[in-house]
């Protein structure tokens, strides 16, 4: 029998698989500072984004009927494989740690590599456009220049937050968890204002009928909305008490989140007309339809123009939903880093990227080149779509989106792999059903997360088979429509690459990987 990894602050020595010297060199500086009440807050933030609720608004009501049944086919496995591998192996890096007990550090470090990048791509693509297309309708407009110096200020003071130590960084969920809470809670009262005064728009049964075509359109977004459960255990080491807190904070925030999409994406609906929500827009232009309650008024075109009490709340729900963008990409950031450091310390990647700062505890490193790689993709994908906000935005969130995924298909099945190569693993939490439980567990989580990557890839993916309505050019971004060719580029040749860039990285970790097995001959 295989004998279960160590979980000590220093791995003893042994035939586990425990992570390389290099990384035990680093663990010393980690700082338990992370208390139940934050990693609550820290996963609500996480799994809570701004950035989507338009796109699923933008597919009508049945996107609401999706929301529902993927939070019992995907959200619930999802959360009980995820409080499992947090509880039963809390160890710093979550992710990466849980893939390579079962698969080996190649696989894991290329997986992690993946997880990792997707984070300076969702930060300087679709977060980055949001926030700016949000300014410039509640504030002033950005021309050419200040464009871009608005979106490193972005970029950098995300990056400038997620250095700081815990017991400093923590408080940035806890402040993007607030934002949302204030900010969907005023929206939705807002609604209920609107609709007192100017009656709402009917939603017909009919619409919350479920069709694969629009599975098809909602799945990507509808699943990025339900992931980030596995962030906190990126930082297990730095928690008071792991194996308790994961699978509490799990329960209490998934139920938070299902509440905190749903209002808002049926409020936009009763407020705006199908035809008028935007993927990019649609929160922000119901945001300032519902705000011509406190002052303001809609012309017969739909142009919406806020004066008073109506702009002042305007402005200050637009500074909310910058304030949640932000918030967003540093707590997923202050995980993904944790685990790509851990990876690098651990012969996966370059040593260099696997430091952590004796002044803040975090890996500074890493923190800073996801920053420097936010800004050339800000800069190029911005030339490339010639300032085209909705196409830079379908591009960059279905590459986020796919990029994250693909690692949680090789993620996912570690449950299965563990459950049978550490069947001894203390598990304060473990998924019902015994073997049969985790492997269904394992299997629907999988599943959905590989058939998303598809759909991205290949949007209206099986759309007209077997009889289904729809053409499957129509599921392309609207953006980007009759161009499949470039979108389906603007995916797969960015996947290539990174999966290129986690090949070389695992090469440059050979001289950590030598010197811990130079270490273990001499040792044993």
């Amino acid at each position: 029998m295989t004998q279960a990894p160590s979980l000590s602050p220093t791995p003893p020595a042994g035939d586990e698989p425990d992570l390389s010297e290099g990384w035990g060199e680093q663990r010393s500086r980690l700082r338990k500072d992370l208390r139940r009440l934050d990693v609550l807050f820290f996963l609500i933030c996480t799994l809570v984004g701004l950035d989507t609720i338009g796109s699923v608004a933008a597919q009508g009501p049945q996107g609401l009927t999706w929301m529902v049944i993927l939070a019992v086919l995907f959200f619930l496995p999802y959360g009980l494989l995820v409080a499992e591998l947090g509880s039963a192996f809390p160890v710093q890096g979550g992710p990466y740690v849980w893939t390579r007990l079962a698969f080996g550090r190649l696989v894991a470090g290329v997986n992690q590599l993946l997880y990792w990048i997707s984070n300076p791509v969702w930060v300087g693509g679709s977060l980055c456009i949001i926030a700016l297309t949000t300014w410039e309708e509640f504030f002033t407009p950005l021309p050419g220049f200040w464009k871009y110096i608005a979106g490193f200020v972005f970029i950098w003071g995300g990056a400038l937050a997620v250095v700081q130590s815990v017991r400093i960084g923590k408080w940035v969920p806890i402040a993007g968890a607030v934002a949302r809470v204030v900010l969907l809670g005023f929206f939705l009262v807002s609604v209920v204002v609107y609709a007192a005064e100017h009656g709402v728009h009917a939603l017909p049964a009919g619409e919350f009928t479920p069709t694969y075509a629009g599975f098809v359109a909602l799945v990507p977004v509808l699943i990025f909305n339900y992931v980030g459960f596995e962030l906190p255990s990126s930082a297990a080491e730095e928690m008071k008490n792991p194996r308790r807190d994961i699978p509490l904070s799990i329960l209490r925030s998934g139920l938070a989140a299902v509440l905190l999409y749903g209002g808002p994406i049926l409020g936009i609906l009763f407020v705006l007309p199908s035809q008028e929500i935007g993927s990019l827009g649609g929160f922000i232009d119901a945001c300032k339809a519902v705000f011509t309650v406190y002052g303001g008024s809609i012309a017969a075109d739909g142009t919406v123009t806020l004066t008073g009490l109506g702009s002042v709340f305007g402005g200050i729900a637009a500074a909310g939903l910058i304030i949640g963008l932000l918030t967003s990409g540093v707590t997923w950031a202050m995980g993904a880093h944790r685990a790509q450091a851990v990876a690098c310390a651990d012969g996966a990647g370059p040593a260099w990227l696997g430091r952590i700062s004796e002044k803040h505890g975090t890996p500074v490193r890493v923190n800073i080149l996801s920053a420097v790689l936010g800004s050339i993709l800000f800069v190029v994908a911005l030339n490339l779509t010639g300032g085209d906000g909705e196409k830079y935005f379908a591009a960059g969130l279905g590459l986020t989106i796919s990029t994250t995924f693909i690692s949680y298909v090789i993620t996912f099945p570690s449950l299965a792999v563990l459950r049978r190569k550490y069947p001894d693993q203390e598990r304060p939490y473990a998924v019902p059903g015994g073997r049969v439980g985790a492997w269904i567990v394992s299997a629907l989580a999988t599943g959905f997360v590989a058939f998303t990557v598809i759909v991205l890839v290949w949007p209206g993916f099986g759309v007209g088979w077997f009889g289904t309505a729809g053409n499957p050019a129509d599921s392309l971004p609207e953006s980007f429509a009759g161009q499949r060719l470039p979108y389906t580029l603007s995916q797969v040749l960015p996947l290539l690459l990174f999966v290129v860039i986690g090949l070389v990285f695992y090469a440059a970790g050979a001289p950590a990987r030598r010197r811990a097995r130079d270490g273990a001959v001499e040792g044993g």
